[in-house]
């Protein structure tokens, strides 16, 4: 079970016993959240093998018509998932090779477990990716090749194109993510500057039979997006990633190399990524196991079995992390105002991943930019909190998940002498909640669905 490490310290925070109370409360659904998404519990409730069955979600494969099962993959929580994976097949699997973030500490038979780089990709992801294209491309018409796609995955599984080094990619990468680009926009680039991300994974791997296990962190869970989909038809082009680089202001910067293989694809000297109409796809089976729909609505689950008139506003929430925390403020005190969405006591759950456009030199991350702009709006309130936290446990460049703020932050922050806009217009939302030790401590925790944001108003 993941549990916040620091929860009772951050409910003792609140300054009075009703705003302890919603600390209380916003922190265990968020918990609730998080251990909703666990991959291997996923796992075992979506897999059942029965003789020789493998029953997957309403799919139905027949062992015994395969000569060789082969698994491939990457993400953070695709480790996890290769564990479950075993305990369900075990001795079926002929070999395997998953990408996983550096420091995973798993123990698993026969599929290897590779340490790559997240957020930004390494050589040894580069090293594992060539790996996988190996046993891809040795894969024949009566094998099955499992693929287990989760979050991180397109770092965690580089394989630059043409003459791209890593470091070229790096600093793409690196850009995008400072830019406020969305993750749909990030990964049309990566797809068209990897020979492994766009579907070629499922053209290497022709004519096996492919099931790809994705547990999605992308918002509206669209398959070719998900780890920059290597199993999937591309529906973006070339065109399209050169477009959110000069959106950006980010083709001038690109290295040289970059930009090369984008007007060449432009020019159709080298080919564009498999589309729906490719015969690879025919033979791909695609199942999301997981997403942050199962991880908002058990939260949504926990504060109504608390006695909190509850509401899921919605698992696709996206924009700007500030303005995000400005909007759930406004809910906040239109709860405690009207009684809209819901009467008091109240919850909202968002869930979904924002975005923080990085204009100053601080350190932060989304779930903590939110409760901070939040808090600015709160207005000295009683029993209203608002808390934030990634469901893989790393927000941004930090150790932290996220963040509670509630409406005596800016009382508090008055005693320490700190300015919370000027720590907002630093993006240095970190170190604000770290005076404060109001930061959600859980470490990494083997999953990654998104984000998930909690109202409490008592």
């Amino acid at each position: 079970m993941i549990s916040i490490r620091n929860k009772e310290q951050l409910i003792k925070n609140g300054e009075t016993q009703l705003d302890r109370k919603a600390r209380r409360l916003a922190l265990c659904s968020l918990e609730s959240a998080v251990n909703a998404v666990d991959p291997a519990q996923i796992m075992k409730s979506k897999l059942l093998l029965k003789d020789t069955i493998l029953h997957v979600d309403g799919h139905v494969f027949d062992m015994k018509e395969f000569r060789h099962v082969y698994v491939l993959g990457g993400g953070k929580a695709s480790g996890l998932m290769a564990q479950a994976l075993e305990e369900v097949l075990g001795n079926r699997i002929t070999k395997g090779l998953v990408n996983v973030p550096h420091g995973t500490r798993l123990r698993t038979e026969r599929i290897e477990l590779h340490g790559a780089n997240h957020p930004v990709p390494d050589q040894t992801g580069v090293e594992g990716t060539r790996r996988m294209v190996e046993i891809a491309e040795e894969a024949e018409k009566q094998d099955l090749v499992i693929c287990l796609i989760s979050g991180g995955g397109s770092s965690l599984m580089p394989l630059p194109r043409g003459n791209i080094s890593i470091a070229d990619k790096r600093a793409i990468t690196d850009a995008l993510l400072r830019s406020g680009a969305t993750i749909n926009e990030i990964n049309t680039v990566r797809k068209h500057i990897s020979e492994f991300k766009g579907g070629w994974l499922a053209r290497k791997t022709y004519p096996a039979t492919i099931l790809n296990l994705v547990l999605s962190d992308v918002v509206g869970d669209p398959l070719d997006v998900i780890a920059s989909g290597p199993t999937v038809p591309d529906s973006t082009t070339f065109s399209d990633a050169t477009r959110i680089l000069k959106r950006y202001s980010l083709w001038d910067k690109a290295p040289s190399t970059i930009r090369e293989v984008l007007t060449d694809g432009e020019k159709g000297v080298i080919p564009e990524t498999p589309k729906a109409n490719d015969k690879t796809f025919k033979k791909v089976c695609n199942v999301i196991v997981g997403n942050n729909r199962s991880a908002s609505l058990a939260a949504q689950k926990y504060l109504i079995s608390a006695g909190l008139n509850t509401i899921l506003l919605t698992s696709t929430l996206e924009g700007e992390a500030r303005q995000v925390g400005r909007m759930l403020a406004s809910i906040a005190r239109e709860v405690r105002l009207s009684g809209n969405p819901v009467p008091r006591p109240g919850g909202v759950v968002a869930g979904g991943e924002t975005t923080v456009v990085v204009t100053g030199k601080g350190l932060g991350g989304r779930n903590q930019e939110i409760p901070l702009a939040a808090a600015l709006k709160l207005d000295g309130t009683s029993g209203t909190a608002v808390a934030s936290m990634t469901t893989d446990g790393v927000d941004g460049p930090t150790d932290a998940a996220g963040a509670i703020g509630d409406g005596k932050t800016l009382i508090r922050a008055a005693r320490e002498e700190l300015a919370p806009t000027r720590f907002l217009a630093e993006n240095d939302s970190y170190h604000f909640f770290s005076k404060l030790e109001d930061l959600i401590f859980t470490g990494p925790t083997g999953t990654n669905v998104n984000d998930v944001s909690v109202i409490v108003v008592l």
